[in-house]
Parts: structure tokens; C-alpha cells; sequence
């Protein structure tokens, strides 16, 4: 499982009422990690959405995981979680999960990065770089950020926050290698031609 994480590359977060034919999509054109978020929906309904996200992984040999609940994480079969800072402590969710899930942590600036990387996550995300309605009222940390995050990292890190196709070379040239996305994938006319020009983004940025 580590080494589908450090190959991963294209992080979609998506709502439990995603349609089947939107992850296939996602996958084709280059998704390689899906997060079920919908703080809203009941535990029933995520579980429900949980089932029909593992399967299209599977298909698509990607990685699932939850948005903050360890507990329904274990229940789904997914292959971990993501906690935020004001989550369960990374410590806490390792003991829950065991050893060989995959555990992401949000940081939004350089302490909480540096932070994040002597934890037990075995991954990060920094962000938001711009600010975007999917997380209302938190300030945008900008690029400075993902360069600090390129220069220390020695665990995969992500960028979030506004990234798509009009500015992910901006996040590539700071350093990063790996973006998550939401609208740039679900709201797109297209969603496997939008992931598919989000992918080569970040394979050019692996060959450069």
C-alpha cells in the first residue's frame, strides 16, 4: 500500500452522492486516490457511498479513504483516513487503524507542515494555496507554502486548495508533485479530460 501512495499523483475528494460514471471517469483520466467527504451525510449514507467507492477502486487499482472517521473508515474496508488538525491526532487513529493504513494529515502552514512530518501521517497535504468554497473562510496559505513543503518533505505531500488546470504549473514550478482536487474534476464538463490534463501536468513535473 506505501508504494501506491508514493506513486500516487492525483488526489480527487468527492461527495457520497458521486455518480458511479464521475469516479470512473476520474480514474480513467488519471486518478489515482479518492477521499469520501461529506460531513453532512449521515453514517448510513456514507457507508452506503463507501461500498460503491471501494468497488471503483478496485476496478481502477487506486486508493480509498475517509474524510475524518477512523471508525467508518475500519467499517468500509477503505484503505484509511484523512484527519485535519482539529481531528483525531494522527497518534490516536494509527493505534485504531493499525500499522499498514494509509493516514493523511492537513497542514496549512509551515509549523503544522514540519509538524505533520514527524508524525505517524504518511502523508500530507498544504494548503489551501487559493482560497476556495470547500473550505469556507480559511485564508489561502499561497504557494510560499508548497515551496517550503518541496523542501522539506521526506514523506508524499499534496497541494490543495483552487487547484485546475489554469494554475497547476504554478503549483508544479513551487515544487509540488501532487495535487488534490475537488471542483476541478466534479464540476468540469468533462471530468476525465479535466483529470487527464491535471495528470500530465504532474507527469511533466516528474520527468523535468
Amino acid at each position: 500500500m506505501q508504494e501506491r501512495l508514493e506513486s500516487a499523483r492525483l488526489y480527487f475528494v468527492v461527495e457520497a452522492d458521486a455518480p458511479d460514471r464521475l469516479l470512473d471517469d476520474a480514474f480513467a483520466g488519471g486518478v489515482d486516490l479518492l477521499q469520501l467527504r461529506d460531513p453532512a451525510a449521515g453514517d448510513d449514507v456514507q457507508l452506503a457511498a463507501a461500498e460503491r467507492f471501494r468497488n471503483a477502486c478496485d476496478r481502477h487499482d487506486a486508493l480509498f479513504v475517509l474524510n475524518d472517521r477512523p471508525d467508518l473508515a475500519l467499517a468500509a474496508g477503505a484503505d484509511g483516513v484523512h484527519v485535519g488538525q482539529d481531528d483525531m491526532p494522527v497518534a490516536d487513529v494509527r493505534r485504531l487503524l493499525g500499522p499498514d493504513a494509509v493516514i493523511g494529515l492537513s497542514t496549512h502552514s509551515r509549523e503544522q507542515f514540519d509538524a505533520g512530518l514527524a508524525s505517524q501521517a504518511d502523508y500530507l497535504s498544504a494548503g489551501p494555496v487559493w482560497e476556495t468554497p470547500t473550505k469556507a473562510g480559511r485564508a489561502a496559505t499561497g504557494l510560499d507554502l508548497i515551496r517550503h513543503a518541496a523542501a522539506r518533505a521526506d514523506k508524499p505531500f499534496f497541494a490543495i486548495g483552487g487547484i485546475d488546470g489554469s494554475n497547476v504549473d504554478d503549483v508544479v514550478a513551487a515544487g509540488a508533485t501532487r495535487v488534490v482536487v475537488v471542483r476541478a474534476i466534479r464540476d468540469a464538463p468533462d471530468p476525465r479530460a479535466a483529470a487527464a490534463e491535471l495528470r500530465a501536468a504532474l507527469e511533466r513535473a516528474r520527468v523535468a
